[in-house]
């Protein structure tokens, strides 16, 4: 297993945050990239060049496999999560548009949209029913004539809870709506199908669920959405050289630059590790400590956790309010220097979330993991709570 070979002897429990260890073989492929290819794509012919792009292709077409998507070239390698959300926001909203968001949503869905009101867009956040179930209904009858693009987070980054992307689709697919998804939370963990679920713009991290390295992401594109979707940045793509207009056809219409090779080289071996084991044996592992977890803090008694308790509607991330027993952020830092028990304290980027569920302004400590966790660590971990409850 990686984690035998990994060296960080305290227990992380802050996967949400990015994933560690990474996947077997991440360092070794970027540091291979760095030592003995060296040598940029779509520019030449010679023999490292034609590797790296052969890697960078292969990389879309094992995302193609993983998340449905029909054509690599709809494929989009980004510098990151933040950077693909912005490129959907900025590329498809105009003066005049609406759009729709869930009240679960990120920073960085949410700030681009703050962003934008400036230029004339304006923007509704969905209500949920009770703590964790999506309003379709008032989804529906907030829909106006010039809502353009509707942006849901896959799953909370505060609560876990899994939103109804695939209703939300249907919804979209009905009104002539763009839908964009942020997965942050998700790929890597859950099952995605473009296709079936009706995505127009999927945004994930190679660093979270997919367990590469960070400062590269990919954002797949139905074929409608890379027709409206504006370029957040253009320049030099190393084709159409003879013009300085920017290519119209993909991946290039998007891709301008210098790409993070050592990253594409990293996220290929991640996405080669994951094959070895599928998704949904992961995501067993996942639910088998989260059951543990939630299970150990009911007995411990007197913390809330936050969204549903439906296993098949939450990812491994436990968002434990310790306040009617203790300070939340007492309770994070004796975790870490007590007991060397890694989570995340505060509101996670989220602060409309953490409104949502009233846990704002102090915010919550967040226990996220993934298959490579064990049950000796989450034990650990439930020990250490009821020792600094006590």
């Amino acid at each position: 297993m990686i984690r035998k070979n990994f060296s960080i002897t305290q227990i992380y429990l802050d996967q949400a945050a990015t994933s560690c260890p990474k996947a077997r073989g991440v360092g070794e492929a970027m540091h291979r990239y760095i030592d003995a290819v060296c040598a940029n794509v779509n520019r030449s012919t010679y023999a490292p060049a034609t590797e790296a792009a052969i890697h960078m292709l292969e990389t879309r077409e094992k995302l193609c496999t993983l998340f449905g998507s029909l054509d690599p070239t709809h494929v989009i390698l980004t510098p990151g999560q933040t950077v693909s959300l912005n490129m959907v926001i900025k590329g498809l909203l105009r003066p005049g548009d609406h759009a729709l968001v869930s009240p679960l949503e990120h920073n960085g869905v949410m700030r681009p949209l703050m962003q934008m009101l400036d230029r004339g867009i304006c923007f509704e956040r969905i209500p949920l029913i009770g703590d964790d179930e999506l309003d379709l209904e008032s989804a529906r009858r907030m829909i106006r004539p010039n809502t353009r693009l509707m942006i849901l987070t896959h799953a909370s980054n505060v609560s876990g809870t899994v939103l109804p992307v695939a209703d939300v689709g249907a919804l979209c697919r009905e009104n002539g709506i763009f839908l964009a998804v942020d997965a942050a939370q998700t790929a890597g963990h859950l099952s995605i199908d473009l296709g079936s679920a009706s995505i127009d713009a999927l945004c994930i991290p190679s660093h979270k669920g997919l367990r590469g390295p960070s400062g590269i992401g990919a954002m797949l594109l139905s074929p409608g959405c890379a027709k409206a979707l504006d370029p957040l940045i253009t320049g030099g793509t190393g084709s159409d050289s003879h013009t300085e207009l920017q290519p119209d056809y993909m991946p290039d219409r998007f891709e301008s630059g210098t790409p993070n090779l050592p990253g594409i080289y990293g996220l290929h071996a991640a996405l080669c590790e994951l094959e070895q084991e599928t998704v949904s044996q992961r995501r067993g592992k996942e639910e088998a400590l989260l059951l543990r977890l939630l299970s150990g803090l009911d007995s411990i008694g007197g913390i809330r956790i936050l969204g549903t308790r439906d296993l098949s509607r939450k990812v491994a991330l436990v968002s434990a309010d310790f306040t009617a027993r203790r300070d939340n952020a007492e309770v994070a830092d004796r975790l870490a220097n007590e007991f060397g028990i890694l989570t995340r304290c505060g509101l996670h980027c989220a602060p409309n979330a953490h409104k949502t569920y009233g846990t704002f302004p102090q915010g919550t400590v967040r226990f996220s993991f993934n298959s490579s966790n064990t049950e000796e660590e989450i034990d650990a971990a439930l020990f250490a709570i009821k020792e600094i409850l006590t």
